[in-house]
């Protein structure tokens, strides 16, 4: 079983851990667009559920430690990875809902839960990606469940197996990710979370730690900087203060651009999308309540900032 206590110790290893290889990770990252960030995104975002989980107690259940992770990642969300990862958590917090400790059999659903909230949320699903890393991943951890494995150390370790023979598969399943020659960054990235999570498991907890690493970074410079479908990456969050159904703004967003992730709570909407007009984007927000953060940045400059620095 998991404990509280062991959950929120084991998403604290798990961000540590992607904290330590945050710039292999950017070094992987090509795709949806080849800005070099999805390692940074993702440890902000994991990084944001860890501040807020340093200051549980240690009697919480495991519906508060994922609640209190799931809360802090959608506010903390960066990038297309890293939203889709809040998401992971999200649907997996929902999951449970209600549980003092959790069984294999309640994580393996839970972590399937997690991949629906993601796919839902986002507008075009690209498979070769972390989507498709969490989902293999998962649909392992309910076959062995389903096979009768108890213990939730083999389940997870079941579960990361399949995760690490996806990741690798990725190459091949998107071209963008084979024309520069490396795997998923974001994939890479819930891989290396997952893996500090079981280490947790297993008594080895991943500390906050410098670590030296082999570069081994993608070919920036083989992706024309045509292919970036859109200037901006545009994000926000709008406070839920007048009564408009979110699904229109998701609508709206779709006729002016794509990467486009929304997610949504009682009290805040969050959205993710890469397009030519933010500033369109942001005024149609605001018709459903007042902005609390925005970031915007031009993703051809940051590709031919990686590009360059590769000559």
């Amino acid at each position: 079983m998991i404990t509280g206590l062991t959950l929120k110790n084991s998403i604290i290893s798990g961000a540590n851990n992607l904290s330590n290889r945050r710039a292999k990770v950017d070094e992987l990252n090509v795709f949806p667009v080849p800005d070099g960030d999805t390692g940074t995104n993702m440890g902000m975002t994991i990084g944001a559920a860890r501040t807020e989980l340093l200051n549980l107690p240690d009697d919480c259940t495991v519906e508060k430690a994922a609640q209190v992770t799931a809360s802090a990642m959608l506010r903390g969300a960066r990038g297309n990875s890293g939203v889709i990862l809040s998401l992971l958590f999200r649907g997996l917090a929902k999951s449970l809902r209600g549980k003092a400790e959790c069984s294999a059999a309640d994580w393996a659903k839970a972590m399937c839960d997690g991949v629906d909230a993601a796919y839902k949320a986002v507008m075009k699903p690209a498979e070769g990606t972390v989507l498709t890393v969490s989902r293999c991943a998962s649909e392992a951890a309910v076959e062995r469940s389903k096979a009768g494995v108890t213990d939730i150390e083999e389940l997870l370790a079941d579960a990361l197996a399949v995760a690490r023979e996806t990741l690798a598969k990725t190459v091949d399943m998107n071209p963008v990710l084979k024309k520069a020659g490396v795997v998923d960054a974001g994939g890479q990235g819930y891989v290396v979370i997952l893996n500090a999570m079981l280490l947790c498991l297993q008594g080895k907890f991943v500390a906050k730690a410098p670590v030296t690493e082999t570069k081994t970074s993608a070919e920036f410079s083989a992706i024309n900087d045509e292919e970036i479908t859109f200037t901006y990456c545009t994000e926000f969050i709008v406070a839920r203060e007048k009564k408009r159904n979110p699904e229109l703004l998701r609508s709206f967003l779709e006729s002016l651009g794509d990467s486009l992730v929304l997610v949504e709570d009682d009290d805040i909407i969050k959205v993710h999308v890469h397009t030519d007009a933010p500033g369109r984007a942001l005024t149609e927000a605001l018709r459903y309540g007042p902005l609390q953060t925005v970031k915007i940045e031009n993703m051809r400059n940051q590709h031919t900032s990686l590009a360059r620095s590769e000559e």
